[in-house]
């Protein structure tokens, strides 16, 4: 067997691209896991059966399995083995809900658990949605808490665990939560239909803008063949690739334009695609995604900008699915369509009425707008969040952060940051970056933690250390990220938080 390297911890995305043996996961089953697992009579597998994941969750097992019991498998035997496990012992979508930002690589700072002490008894050393994200029997549970007790002997020592009777804690309520919230139930059937076609497209990617398009799937053998085009206001990307339906509905792809590789992970649910797409080797960079056929029932993805500047004509464009020319409007709202081609409308519209959200109607369907005359405030989307230094010849790239400045309305009762608020959407910004405190100030930390361009863009420095700075430390830094948005009268300006800090050594494909 040869040794597993950082490489091979990649995620289900990237098995989309491996080629099929004609060996089958239960045969890899069979053959591998059976010299460790019993079957019992019934024919359910020790251990095995008593657990449901993702494909990651089972990609970061089979992998386990590698690594710390020898067991010897190629690429395509893993691939074929992670395919039929999440085939056949899954999460339904509904089960995945509110936790696929952790598969969907989603830039997120932390992530919380639903109550403290699940948060800080899990999350301190990787994600809560690693453990929502999985459905155990009790015993499973209890076992799972025993084996991160052996295989982390010094884990009652560490932080937020030497405070207090960790091991009574995990055993009197820890097991009994996890046994109650993430029962095992019963794994939902595989996807066995087609989803082959022509869907249209919506979405945007941060620092970069909205965009309409077209994903084209096509079958080929148990895979696709896939092709996504963008069309962005500066211009459009082209990728095709392979990907693949894992389990209920958990769409796995592997895409490039020639230069760039980039990952999709989406959920195929009730004929419509929604999740992410990334790039493979700096996951910040991506957006999300929603595709639908144009002749699915009617809805509407995503209104392309939502909002409308008083007195000023805007080209608002429409993806959905049976979207026709029939444009209701509001009192306070003109315009016309321009087209309706391929799933998008292209609308121009002059709003002159009050400021506020509006509704317009096109063939029948609602599409929400705001209309507007300047922001009444503007906040950094994410306020937290981190990046990593790296490269400097070193084998662990640099981890951007990427902000956008989103403008907002206060709402009837004229006060910032209460629940009538109003969205506007992002803004062009001017961005800069400051130390976020006094040590901050004294270890010059905005001068050597990195960079940020007017998209928003924040690229870290180098890793390893610097010999201008004090004790040669590295480029880590603390820092405040400033926006500042000219409205045409008086520049709004937010603030908030990153820290640039040192790389991930371990990067699983579930964090």
């Amino acid at each position: 067997m040869k040794p597993l390297t950082r490489t091979a911890l990649v995620s289900a995305a990237a098995l989309a691209a491996a080629p099929a043996l004609a060996v089958s996961g239960e045969d890899v089953l069979q053959n591998a896991c059976a010299a460790c697992h019993v079957r019992h009579e019934d024919g359910r597998w020790e251990r095995i059966d008593a657990v449901r994941k993702t494909p990651e969750g089972w990609d970061m097992t089979v992998t386990r399995m590698m690594r710390n019991h020898g067991v010897a498998l190629e690429p395509q035997e893993r691939a074929a083995v992670v395919r039929y496990l999440s085939d056949t012992r899954g999460l339904t979508p509904e089960e995945a809900e509110g936790r696929r930002y952790i598969l969907e690589r989603e830039p997120v700072a932390f992530d919380e658990g639903p109550d403290t002490l699940m948060t800080q008894t899990c999350g301190r050393c990787h994600s809560y949605a690693r453990v929502a994200l999985q459905r155990r029997t009790p015993e499973d549970w209890a076992h799972l808490v025993n084996f991160h007790l052996g295989q982390f002997p010094t884990l009652e020592y560490q932080a937020l665990a030497r405070d207090r009777d960790w091991w009574g804690i995990a055993k009197a309520e820890i097991i009994p939560f996890l046994a109650k919230t993430y029962p095992l139930g019963e794994a939902p059937p595989a996807f066995a239909g087609d989803a082959s076609g022509d869907y249209v497209l919506a979405g945007r990617q941060p620092g970069r803008g909205d965009y309409t398009g077209r994903l084209a799937l096509t079958k080929a053998g148990d895979d696709y063949a896939v092709t996504m085009t963008l069309d962005f206001a500066d211009g459009s990307a082209s990728y095709k690739g392979t990907g693949r339906i894992l389990g209920a509905g958990e769409w796995r792809a592997t895409l490039s334009d020639g230069k760039t590789e980039i990952r999709q992970v989406l959920v195929f649910h009730d004929g419509r695609f929604d999740g992410r797409w990334y790039h493979a080797d700096s996951d910040v960079i991506g957006g999300r995604l929603a595709a639908v056929r144009p002749e699915a029932a009617a809805q509407v993805l995503a209104a392309q900008p939502a909002r409308l500047k008083i007195g000023v004509p805007t080209r608002v464009r429409i993806a959905g699915a049976g979207l026709t020319d029939t444009l209701t409007l509001p009192e306070g709202i003109s315009g016309r369509v321009e087209s309706v081609q391929g799933g998008v409308a292209v609308l121009e519209l002059t709003a002159s009425g009050a400021v506020g959200p509006v509704a317009i109607g096109l063939g029948g369907q609602r599409v929400d707008l705001v209309a507007y005359d300047q922001p009444d405030r503007i906040s950094i989307v994410p306020d937290l969040t981190i990046a990593r230094i790296g490269g400097n010849g070193g084998p662990i790239p640099k981890v951007p952060a990427q902000f956008e400045a989103v403008g907002w309305l206060n709402g009837a009762d004229g006060q910032a940051g209460t629940a009538d608020d109003v969205a506007l959407g992002a803004f062009p910004a001017r961005w800069s970056t400051e130390n976020f405190n006094e040590e901050a100030e004294t270890m010059q930390d905005a001068t050597y933690a990195g960079v940020i361009d007017d998209a928003g863009l924040f690229t870290p420095g180098d890793a390893g250390p610097n010999p201008e700075r004090p004790m040669q430390t590295n480029n880590a830094g603390n820092l405040k990220v400033i926006a500042t948005v000219d409205t045409g009268g008086v520049p709004l300006t937010a603030e908030a938080h990153l820290y640039a800090t040192v790389q991930r050594f371990v990067d699983a494909p579930i964090r």
